[in-house]
């Protein structure tokens, strides 16, 4: 584990410094420039438009996407699971077959 750097990122014309293991770098300022479009996408062009309320609305935006991303690895990972329960059922059979 590698010690923690100070890493600067600019978010919505703001410059913020964040420390970040080094192998976490290059994962944070992606996630930084993402924040940044959403937050640029949620403010439009009402450039008057308070940055804690832009903030909130783009991180309630990203959660979503999130939540739903959780919601489908999960209705995935019991659709494979009932394959491998499926196939190991047949599996069973052919062995007990023979």
């Amino acid at each position: 584990m590698s010690a923690n750097e100070a890493v600067s990122v600019r978010v919505l014309d703001r410059e913020y410094t964040v420390g970040v293991a080094a192998e976490e770098r290059e994962s944070l300022t992606a996630a930084a420039r993402l924040l940044d479009g959403r937050m640029r996408e949620v403010r439009g062009s009402n450039r008057m438009a308070a940055v804690d309320r832009v903030a909130v609305l783009a991180a309630l935006n990203l959660a979503h996407e999130l939540q739903q991303l959780r919601e489908e690895n999960a209705q995935r990972d019991r659709e494979m699971s009932r394959l491998i329960e499926d196939l190991q059922r047949k599996l069973d059979g052919l062995i007990d077959a023979h």
